[in-house]
Formats: structure tokens, sequence, C-alpha cells
């Protein structure tokens, strides 16, 4: 009893307090724990679905360890669902926050353990933001989004390549035929992959439904719709869409000093690029299909927008009514994206 009393009235000082940094490489991962303040020896683990396992057992073994990733590209999500599913309390930031952190820090050096026991030190320090599992439907969705914009992006490096090549008449046949061999091959493994998004978001409900809603937007289309699913279904829940907008890098950024230093407003382009190529395309289309954000469009242009910067406009307006709209459980409203002046509507 004198011993339950003992551990019951235990300081919390005492109590010790452990923290996790992992630096998340292609092939490899190193891991810093740091108790009370200071660092320990690096570890170091492959990364692969093996060494992922060894390394979740060393941190449930350490009651109380929080975590914390670098989202780098696709290489984090393996280890911070498998954190995530042992239920390890992990955290899951920005590189461009850790980054300015570590330069806060003054750290000089720059290396896989320096930059690991920098996250250590950050999960330590900052308010910890737990990290949001995504559904496997969402992550799958995600993978065949980027995978079909990169060979969309490869179609149309094969389409200048042939155009190249056409502009002359020295050019062999052959070569013609390959050229357009390559394009015709490309836009099947598209379909392909489109089919098989069609075919898991006809499997759910949910994602029929948030398909089903982006589509009633004139101008994005199934490829389109899916592009923004993989890549707004992997969101944070309960963000707002201002959130939105600067997770999208579509927020404007200023740039002020003293008297002297006054640039021109500009995106700050640091949120994810996907969403932003996502979002172009319906922007484009929408503009000349849709009567109201044409005449959004048109009202940027006419107060002095450049028609680039009035595209991104509409970009930002668009993600601000998706956000709604999927909120909401409501259909695309053009009227509140812009209601149309009596003067115009007249004309």
């Amino acid at each position: 009893m004198m011993m339950t009393n003992r551990s019951l009235n235990t300081p919390a000082e005492s109590i010790p307090r452990l923290f996790a940094g992992v630096d998340v490489g292609a092939d490899e991962l190193v891991l810093v724990i740091r108790k009370n303040g200071k660092p320990f020896d690096p570890q170091k683990f492959a990364n692969t679905r093996a060494d992922r396992a060894r390394l979740v057992n060393k941190l449930i073994k350490l009651p109380g360890i929080k975590v914390c990733l670098e989202a780098t590209g696709i290489y984090h999500f393996d280890l911070a669902i498998a954190v995530h599913d042992a239920g390890i309390p992990v955290m899951v930031v920005n590189p461009k926050a850790s980054h300015n952190f570590a330069k806060v820090l003054m750290k000089n050096s720059k290396t896989d353990a320096v930059d690991a026991n920098t996250l250590a030190e950050y999960v330590e320090r900052m308010d910890f933001v737990a990290w949001t599992r995504p559904s496997n439907q969402a992550l799958a969705l995600r993978g065949y989004a980027r995978r079909i914009d990169a060979l969309t992006g490869q179609k149309a490096a094969a389409k200048n390549h042939l155009h190249a090549l056409s502009a002359t008449e020295e050019t062999p046949k052959a070569l013609l035929r390959d050229a357009k061999l390559a394009i015709s091959q490309l836009e099947k493994r598209i379909d392909t992959l489109a089919g098989e998004a069609l075919a898991l978001i006809d499997q759910h409900p949910e994602l029929q439904r948030i398909f089903d809603l982006l589509t009633g937007i004139k101008g994005i289309a199934q490829t389109s719709a899916i592009a923004l699913m993989g890549e707004l279904l992997l969101l944070p829940p309960n963000l707002s869409h201002r959130e939105w907008v600067k997770f999208a890098g579509l927020d404007p950024k200023a740039f002020e000093s003293g008297k002297s230093v006054h640039k021109k407003m500009r995106l700050s382009k640091a949120g994810n690029r996907h969403i932003r190529s996502a979002l172009y395309m319906p922007a484009l289309s929408a503009k000349q299909h849709d009567p109201h954000v044409r005449a959004y469009f048109q009202h940027l242009i006419d107060n002095g927008k450049k028609p680039l910067q009035a595209v991104c406009s509409v970009m930002r307006k668009l993600l601000h009514a998706i956000h709604g709209m999927l909120k909401h459980d409501q259909p695309f409203d053009n009227t509140r994206f812009y209601a149309i002046p009596e003067s115009i509507i007249a004309e």
C-alpha cells in the first residue's frame, strides 16, 4: 500500500518526456529519440515493411512517446499509417515548417541524423497536432490520380515530340509511326487507370456522392474530379475554406519592407501543387461554359487583373465553392459563385 501511495504521489517531473523524430528517405529511416530534452544516438532502419514494424515495436515499448515525421512525397505514408495504427501519437509536418524551425535553432549541419533530431525537437517544443489517417480508398484514389497526372504529362511531351518530328519531311515514317504509337499507348493506359478509379468510386456510395457533386460543376469532368478527390479527401477534416486555399498554395503572398519595398501580391505556391494542377483546367473550362463564372472572370479583367491572375482567382473561388458543397452536401450553385449585375443582364 505504501508503494501505491508513493506511486500516486510521484511528481510529474519524474515522468520521462519522450519524443521521436524520423527522417524518412526512399530507402532508409533514421530515428532519433529525445528523453527529457536530450537526444539518444540515431538508429537506422530500412524503409521496408519488416523494418517499419521493427521501428514501431521499439516505439510501442516507450509509453507516452510522441512521433514526428515530414511529409516526404509518398515515402512517409506507410510509416505514418503503421505508427498511427499502433496507437502511437504521430504528427506529420510540412517540410518547410521543419526547415524553418531548423533555421531558428541555427543548425548549420544537415544530415539525416540532424534532421531526425530536429523533428524530435519540433514535436517536443511545438503544439502537437495529431495526424488524421486517410481511408484506404482515399489513398488509392490519390495513387490513381497522381499516376494519371504523370502519364498525362508524358502524353503532352510525346505530342510535342511528334509535332517536332512532323516539322520536317526528312523524318523517317518509322519514327512518326513510333511516336504516334507511344501516344496511343499512353492514352490507353490513362483510360485504364481512370476506369479503375471510377470502379473504386462506384463501390463506395460516399465517394460516388462526392464525385457526382464535383462533376455537377461545369468544367469539372471525370478525370478532374478524380484528381480533386485524390487530393482533397486526404486533407485533415474540419479545415476551413481559407485553410484549404492555403494548403493548395492559392493564398496571396505579400512582400513589403519599410517604405521602399512594395512588391506585387503573388500566389504563395507553398502548398499542394497537385490541387492547383487539378483546378487549372476546370477553371479555364468553367469561365468558358458557365455564365456566372465567365462574368466573374470578366469582372476581374475589367478591374485590372491580368488573365492568368483572373484564372487563379477563379481557381481559388472554385475551391471555396467545393469546400462548401462537400461540407453541406449541396450541389454547385453558380448564382452564389458570382451574382451577375443587372446592368450586364440587361445588355
